[in-house]
């Protein structure tokens, strides 16, 4: 039975690779770029990353502390997403200077916006360190690393804690904005098009990083005598474009992924967690959907709410239909059948499925239990408006009908029944308030929305993650992402939706004018885009598709990402600038615990749509001057 297994398990390590599946180390590049080079990969790891001399991961930023930025000159620019700087974007916008809605175009270098907080870190190396932590020698290593405040370095488990590693940054604190699009190209589709392909948003933004006035090309705190930050590398930009099957890659900073856990997890998120949680917040989007139909101002008011609500409501179902579609949990559960049987004659491994059953049965109450407060109670607002109070009501009912038989507790019910009515008089508000904090009291659990943070389950997953790969030793597992730098790589791809429908891997400029509506806030593009349109002034940005005189806007890939990835460049196999990752195809959000690689796509928008943008819409092509081209 082993041998049978192994083999199996080599035929599918085999196929993962040509599936692209995996979120790398930089450090753990070399032992991939053989397969990487037969995808058409044309460098070598150590320009990937090294020590030793400049390489592409010192042209790789942490931008804030959830997203990713490329260094795309030798004076400190800086592309990211649009959704990633809309925090900056959005504080200097007031209605004299409506940047969201107009974008902003820095016309010199005097022009250029400081934002207080924002940092870029760039990671300079990392290191294995397991053996100086488990000699207990983890903070003097992080102290000499730091160089006394020079550096900034953290200390992060890989496979569950069987490694730790080290990654030193230098991190950046004069970060200045130069130019953002209107939302109506950065944000176009909104909440409608998230997670969606064919996609059509110019979702990009750009930054400068700042130095020391000195010329050291040190950090510094905001000056206005702060020179441009000097790279040691920055990103060369193609306008090569792309076309199915091009080797692709990314290099950024995934945030989670899930991709080692047993089948009790998943079965958990398909058949418990994700069906309440999205009937909870379909509950809260139809209501809020019909007062802003009903009144504009209610519209506005209400968007920003509206998009965070929807935004992990979509995925969860994507999520959902891919780990069904691909039998995540059964396929699961038989692998687990064979690791038992090996496991068996291994007294130091026997136990470890038994004990992380038994764990997920002990604490999947108290998750869910937690999961289903924070999406009712938890957001209940009791500012006595006719809105929140239907959406109060509606969530009571919600936790009512998503509850453990048994959860429903006399005072409880009693409440719902006393505020029959829902009104806004300031006794049933107070009730429902002091309801919420009692319900909670009475339920007497953790505070646990997580089994990540479970200690008598992870404690569990150390030595299973160590046995996995004793295991099936011809599969490289590389590690979960945790916001730290990797790279993955993979190719243009469509790829089949649905029965009959094949979405192609590029779209244009004339798929945005074919959703231009003005009528629909989400859909509504600048002036200033539908005449160049018109005009057809596309300039050195024009292309041919299809005998199409266009430009290129967004396209997709097989590339593992996730969360952090936002603003990630994606590469081709020289290494140069293709586009800025942005998102994640709806049915293949399902990535963050299984890779399947006929559905999983990542979303990027072209880099030549960017420059187009800038050049065409924003009238900033002194920015152009500053990049380098591929020849």
């Amino acid at each position: 039975m082993k041998r049978i297994f192994l083999s199996v398990a080599l035929t599918l390590a085999v196929f993962s690779a040509s599936a692209d599946e995996g979120m790398w180390l930089p450090s753990q590049i070399e032992a991939q770029v053989r397969d990487m080079r037969r995808k058409g990969f044309k460098l070598r790891a150590a320009d990937l990353y090294s020590t030793e001399k400049p390489s592409l991961n010192d042209a790789i930023v942490l931008f804030g502390g959830g997203c990713t930025g490329a260094i795309v000159s030798a004076e400190g620019l800086l592309f990211t997403n649009h959704h990633c700087g809309y925090g900056q974007i959005q504080k200097h916008s007031s209605v004299e200077h409506d940047y969201l809605t107009d974008g902003f175009w820095a016309m010199n270098r005097g022009e250029e916006l400081p934002n207080p907080g924002l940092t870029v870190s760039i990671m300079r190396r990392m290191e294995n360190v397991t053996e100086a932590v488990a000699a207990g020698r983890g903070d003097e290593i992080l102290r000499v690393a730091e160089e006394g405040g020079r550096y900034r370095a953290e200390i992060k488990p890989l496979y569950y804690g069987n490694e730790q590693w080290m990654w030193v940054y230098e991190v950046f604190t004069d970060v200045r904005l130069v130019a953002a699009p209107p939302s109506s190209i950065g944000k176009f589709g909104g909440d409608t098009d998230n997670w969606v392909w064919p996609r059509h948003t110019g979702d990009f933004s750009v930054f400068r990083i700042y130095a020391a006035a000195d010329g050291s090309n040190t950090p510094a705190a905001y000056s206005p005598d702060n020179v441009a930050y000097r790279p040691d590398r920055f990103f060369t930009v193609s306008t090569d474009g792309v076309k199915e099957g091009d080797f692709t890659f990314v290099y950024g900073f995934p945030g989670t992924t899930r991709e080692y856990v047993t089948s009790d997890e998943v079965r958990y998120i398909v058949e418990r967690s994700n069906p309440a949680k999205i009937a909870l917040r379909t509950l809260r989007l139809d209501i809020i959907a019909e007062a802003s139909a009903a009144d504009p101002a209610t519209r506005i008011a209400l968007a920003a709410r509206q998009a965070s609500i929807a935004n992990s409501w979509k995925k969860w179902q994507g999520e959902s239909w891919g780990l069904r579609r691909r039998a995540t949990a059964e396929r699961k559960r038989a692998e687990e059948a064979d690791f038992a049987r090996w496991a068996a004659t291994r007294p130091e491994y026997a136990h470890l499925l038994d004990s992380l059953a038994a764990g997920y049965a002990r604490w999947a109450d108290v998750v869910y239990l937690n999961e289903l407060y924070n999406e009712t109670f938890r957001v209940m607002e009791f500012d006595g408006s006719p809105l929140n109070n239907r959406l109060n009501a509606a969530l009571l009912d919600g936790f009512a009908r998503w509850a453990p038989e048994g959860v429903l507790l006399d005072i409880f019910s009693h409440t719902i029944d006393s505020l029959g009515g829902y009104s806004t008089a300031a006794g049933h508000l107070a009730a429902l308030e002091n309801l919420r904090e009692e319900v909670w009291r009475v339920l007497n659990v953790p505070r646990v929305t997580s089994f990540a943070a479970i200690p008598d389950i992870v404690e569990h997953y150390t030595p299973y993650m160590r046995a996995l790969r004793e295991f099936d030793t011809a599969r490289r597992f590389y590690p979960d992402a945790n916001l730290t730098l990797r790279i993955a790589y993979g190719s243009v791809a469509g790829y089949r939706y649905e029965d009959a429908v094949w979405h192609e891997p590029v779209t244009t400029l004339d798929g945005v004018m074919a959703k231009d509506n003005p009528e629909i806030y989400d859909y509504d593009i600048p002036p200033r885009l539908r005449e160049i349109y018109a005009a057809g002034d596309y300039g050195r940005w024009a292309v041919t598709i299809d005998g199409r005189r266009t430009v290129p806007v967004c396209f997709i890939a097989s590339n593992h990402t996730s969360g952090g990835n936002s603003g990630s460049p994606i590469l081709n196999a020289r290494g140069e600038l293709l586009g800025l990752n942005f998102d994640r195809t709806w049915l293949g959000t399902m990535s963050d615990l299984e890779f399947d690689p006929s559905i999983c796509r990542n979303i990027s928008v072209d880099v030549r749509y960017v420059l187009f943008t800038i050049d065409k819409v924003g009238a900033a092509g002194w920015l152009l001057d500053e990049l380098r081209f591929s020849e």
